[in-house]
């Protein structure tokens, strides 16, 4: 009788599939979080710490530097050597290096540290796109891609929030430290989930199996180097900085033909070319890549206008973006379901809702009362968060749903590769039109209009991108 009993507490197959979901989504937005909570932590890291501009940029984009590099790497180790056992190294290193950087005694450690949580967490991203291919098929699937797509999107936005109710929390010249304790009882309670609930995959061996090594060298440094000069875009003056931009590309050139080679040679490549044969694959990447160039740019300038310019603290700058959260996470969980239905013709509709919101918010930004221009910039935040939930969510299922499981970890990589290139480059672009703004003309007000202005261009660019898609569909 006790054998039964224990025996029918145990979760079923289908329920242990959507438990080790959870697992996934949950460390997700874990990773995802910490790319946006630090923003409104900076100045009480200035104050606690005495770090300077360039200390505060480090910690605020090394994290998204090394994350991007780790993404392809990661994702082809997990797919050759186990998603489950290079999930659980992420989160154990993760934890870690969260624990470390909350308790750094100097602003140089907290950039070392912060740039291994980084790492950690690129290691722990691909392999979560990776499991969802692995465990679900059909409209289940999609319905699981919906909530990752969800996570995606509503990570990055709640971040300023989350950030804000841990500073207002603690107080003092410490309260920053929390933002980084914060991770440490969930990276212990994924970890723990996840030894229970993830599949075990067998390594992958032979011949056509092996790991890139001159591949992962040449990814590697080319994507440093691309980005490089768009996260230091503010602390590096002067025009020289854009010339490794040409040498990033060479590299990448080099990175392409090497791959190629590896294929044609019947060599294990680091990622399968084949997969841009896939015009879903190729598209869907490069129309993610554009679009989170845009939305992440948004919360960027918003919280530093708001903070800096409107007197706002920490907490009510967050508020003040929560409207886009809660459109973006319902929108991303119907998108999930509706993508089966309506296709390619649903992301031209949450495009079309996002440049909507952000015409809003500019024209909030102009009429609105200094002091009421969070409250006016509400309900089209609102607009661009449902637009931004079915813009997310049902691309990244069209985009990651057809590629083969066995490689799903990597391009799973490639394709939040792409997505943390695109933050870098809209936020080092948008920035710099509204610092220039502010630096020539002192207007607050025009300087963030000029930067929502820029973002709502990326927007476009990628609405005309889907718009092609769907044509050629």
């Amino acid at each position: 009788m006790t054998t039964v009993q224990a025996r029918s507490s145990e979760p079923s197959v289908d329920d242990r599939r959507w438990l080790a979901l959870a697992v996934c989504l949950t460390a997700g937005f874990m990773t995802l979080l910490d790319t946006s909570i630090v923003n409104v932590a900076l100045p009480s890291m200035q104050q606690g710490l005495g770090a300077d501009q360039a200390d505060l940029s480090w910690v605020a984009s090394g994290y998204a530097l090394t994350y991007g590099l780790m993404l392809v790497p990661a994702g082809r180790l997990g797919d050759l050597r186990g998603r489950r056992e290079t999930f659980l190294v992420g989160v154990a290193l993760f934890t870690l290096a969260s624990a470390a950087c909350g308790m750094s005694s100097a602003a140089g450690w907290l950039v070392v540290f912060r740039l291994l949580q980084g790492m950690a967490g690129g290691m722990i991203a691909p392999q979560s796109s990776g499991l969802i291919q692995q465990m679900f098929q059909g409209v289940e699937r999609a319905r699981a891609f919906a909530m990752f797509g969800s996570v995606v999107a509503v990570s990055t936005a709640v971040g300023p929030l989350t950030g804000g109710l841990l500073i207002q929390a603690s107080g003092g010249d410490d309260a920053w430290r929390w933002v980084f304790y914060v991770n440490l009882p969930i990276g212990i309670a994924v970890f723990a989930a996840a030894l229970r609930l993830l599949p075990r995959t067998p390594p992958r061996v032979g011949p056509q199996e092996g790991f890139d090594v001159p591949g992962v060298l040449l990814l590697g440094s080319g994507a440093f180097t691309l980005m490089l000069p768009l996260v230091q875009e503010q602390q590096w003056p002067g025009r020289r900085k854009w010339a490794l931009v040409p040498v990033a590309v060479l590299l990448l050139v080099a990175f392409w033909t090497w791959e190629r080679r590896q294929g044609r040679l019947g060599r294990a490549p680091l990622v399968d070319l084949r997969l841009f044969t896939r015009r879903s694959f190729s598209l869907g990447a490069l129309l993610s890549l554009v679009y989170f160039a845009g939305f992440t740019s948004v919360f960027f300038v918003y919280t530093l206008f708001l903070q800096n310019s409107m007197g706002y603290s920490a907490l009510a700058a967050g508020v003040a973006a929560t409207p886009f959260a809660v459109g973006s996470a319902a929108a991303a969980l119907a998108g999930g379901r509706l993508v089966v239905r309506h296709g390619r013709i649903l992301v031209v509709q949450g495009l079309c809702a996002v440049a909507l919101g952000l015409l809003g918010a500019v024209a909030a930004v102009e009429y609105a009362p200094d002091r009421a221009v969070a409250w006016a910039a509400a309900l089209p935040l609102l607009v661009a968060g449902i637009g931004s939930g079915l813009t997310v969510s049902p691309n990244t299922t069209l985009t990651l749903g057809r590629v083969p499981v066995r490689r799903a970890g990597a391009a799973g990589g490639v394709l939040q590769t792409g997505q943390r290139i695109g933050s870098a480059a809209g936020i080092a672009a948008v920035g710099s039109v509204y610092f220039a703004r502010l630096a020539g003309h002192g207007q607050v007000t025009g300087a963030l209009e000029l930067g929502l202005a820029t973002a709502l261009g990326f927007v476009l660019l990628a609405l005309g991108l889907a718009v092609a898609d769907l044509r050629e569909a």
